[in-house]
């Protein structure tokens, strides 16, 4: 079994095959109060010992079949908690189950759980809370085998205030009064797939819903549940496409849920309930390429798994491949293409940033006493799509590669894998093309640092728009700025402008005199899309254009998606006009921030606590 260093368990000896799950989710205390009931399977003769990863729990009493069992922390690890090593009562043979059921309680710092105030809220009356176990914070929940090699199914019985709504990634099952306390209800669900723990999820909040398709409802506050409807509405489309790509949708319910901005992702493949964040809202659908990637992991990442994160790869580039597919499908192959090098650009952009020596842009990082937070980048994703990409127009095109996807998908569901597994079954796939598998430089590509050794080829329809207009901002000259006028973007999509931005990003900063002129004749700072907002501030800032500084900081601290809040922080950090009022504003906005964010912020602002 490949080892899981970012986890203390060991599934070579005990399995987790299910869980039942009883918490009461304290709004007062901030936190949950539990039992977790685990069917355990030996996996060895004569096992006696049972190791859980735990972070920041308490645990108040184990037991094993209804016997009480003896149990002790181990030693704590910076980032991977403590490890929980339980005795049992009695020796299992091999293949032999019992039910360990651990009481717990998890800590108001728990990094798996953010907790919102009434103020805090759209709705300003109800408190809120979620929770984003990926990578490894599932652990600070409740105690579980938190690696994505183990996969189980669950029941879950969650209490809550009666005026909030309970959801899970899971189907709902029903709900009832709390028999233990009037002024609240208890919520039931079921997830009868087997998952990694890392997509447990829970949300308790003020939440209602609007029916977008026949499996399909949105979830938000009030305020913004009609936006979202509007927003999602292509979902089922994209799910209907996905299936012909890739088979059957075995989740039954796919539903979305819009979270606060501190959200700290763009989307979270939760089974049978995706959150995103309110950052897609556009208002013209336009962001709707998230969803097509969320809806992706109902096959790839929650069907097949990377069995340790060094492999997220697995999980990522496929799902980025799927989900440009579905793009194509339905906004054709140009649009696919562009999409396809956008995300090259991306990529350029991230290996840029990181440092093109860096060992955590390699395909298959080493994380060995490496955080998985600290290591995610868009790497995984734009690395491995552009490895497929690049594997589809040298095995015979998008139409061949698709029929390997499914395969592949058919071979490892219900089942986590390393990237050895997923090369052998290419290798058996495309039997008859081994001459050309073997010209692949693979050892380049997954073990090498920094751009991929080969560049796909990728169709220029829709991004010679945006090229030639960066080359003329970047050739021109002062006396040049009024050649330019409102009149430049008549032509350009909002995908078009965002890669117009990107594109400028990769240069060495444009004068002052510049974006002070594509603001007079573009009026950015007017739009809302928030990918071509964060790439215009970010321009801004790289030309120390002194007015954009305030909107900056705005936008970094207004949301919380990483994706923005980390490269605005970043580079206002290192304006040395404004190096003190970042430090400043993030700390002030420290305490309400996902923890999460908190931390990888504090880090590239040298504010480690």
């Amino acid at each position: 079994m490949a080892a899981d260093h970012s986890s203390f368990a060991s599934p070579s000896c005990c399995l987790t095959r299910h869980l039942y799950l009883r918490c009461r989710v304290d709004f007062g205390a901030r936190a949950l109060r539990g039992t977790a009931a685990f069917t355990a399977r030996a996996e060895r003769e004569a096992l006696r010992c049972l190791v859980l990863d735990t972070k920041d729990l308490q645990v108040f009493k184990v037991t094993v079949n209804g016997q009480d069992a003896k149990f002790v922390f181990g030693e704590k690890h910076s980032f991977k908690g403590t490890p929980l090593e339980i005795t049992l009562p009695f020796e299992l043979r091999r293949g032999q189950e019992a039910v360990v059921e651990i009481s717990f309680e998890s800590s108001p710092k728990s990094s798996a759980l953010q907790w919102f105030s009434p103020e805090q809220t759209s709705g300003k009356k109800h408190p809120f809370l979620f929770s984003q176990c990926q990578a490894t914070h599932c652990r600070a929940i409740f105690p579980c085998q938190d690696t994505p090699a183990v996969k189980l199914t669950y029941y879950a019985e969650i209490s809550v205030p009666k005026e909030l709504v309970a959801l899970m990634s899971a189907n709902r099952d029903g709900e009832m009064p709390d028999p233990d306390d009037s002024s609240r209800k208890i919520y039931q669900f079921s997830q009868n797939v087997p998952i990694p723990c890392y997509l447990i999820a829970l949300v308790v909040g003020a939440l209602e819903s609007r029916k977008i398709g026949p499996r399909t409802l949105v979830w938000a506050e009030k305020e913004l549940v009609d936006k979202s409807a509007y927003e999602f509405a292509e979902a089922e489309a994209m799910l209907k496409t996905a299936e012909d790509l890739a088979g059957p949708y075995v989740w039954g319910q796919y539903d979305l849920l819009v979270l606060p901005p501190s959200f700290p992702y763009g989307g979270m493949e939760n089974p049978c309930l995706t959150f995103v964040t309110p950052t897609l809202l556009a208002g013209d659908r336009s962001l709707s390429n998230v969803i097509a990637h969320e809806i992706s992991h109902s096959w790839t990442g929650n069907l097949v798994t990377n069995k340790t994160w060094e492999h997220f790869w697995l999980n990522e580039g496929h799902t980025v491949y799927l989900e440009r597919r579905i793009g194509g499908r339905l906004f054709g192959e140009q649009f696919r293409n562009f999409q396809a090098l956008g995300g090259w650009r991306e990529l350029q952009n991230t290996i840029n940033t990181l440092g093109d020596k860096n060992p955590v842009t390699n395909l298959i990082p080493n994380l060995k006493e490496v955080d998985p937070d600290v290591a995610y980048s868009s790497v995984p994703y734009e690395k491995g799509f552009a490895l497929l990409f690049y594997l589809e127009q040298l095995l015979g095109g998008p139409d061949v590669f698709i029929g390997f996807l499914k395969a592949y998908i058919q071979q490892f569901a219900y089942k986590s894998i390393v990237t050895e597994d997923w090369k052998k079954f290419l290798y058996s796939y495309f039997k008859d093309k081994v001459d050309v598998l073997n010209k692949v430089d693979w050892n380049s590509w997954f073990h090498a640092p920094g751009m991929p050794p080969v560049k796909p080829t990728y169709d220029m329809t829709l991004a010679n728009a945006c090229v030639a207009l960066s080359q003329r901002w970047i050739k021109a000259k002062e006396s040049d700025l009024g050649s330019f006028s409102s009149a430049d973007l008549k032509e350009m999509s909002s995908h078009q402008l965002i890669e117009f931005l990107a594109l400028l990003l990769l240069e060495a900063p444009l004068p002052v005199s510049h974006v002070q002129r594509m603001q007079q004749v573009y009026d950015f700072n007017a739009i809302n899309n928030s990918e071509i907002r964060f790439r215009w501030l970010r321009l801004c800032i790289k030309s120390r254009w002194e007015e954009a500084i305030p909107l900056a900081l705005k936008m970094a601290t207004d949301q919380g998606r990483m994706k923005f809040t980390r490269p605005l922080f970043r580079d206002l950090y290192s304006f040395d006009k404004c190096r003190d009022l970042a430090v400043k504003t993030f700390l002030e906005h420290r305490a309400s921030m996902h923890p999460v964010t908190s931390m990888l912020v504090g880090k590239d602002l040298e504010q480690d606590q």
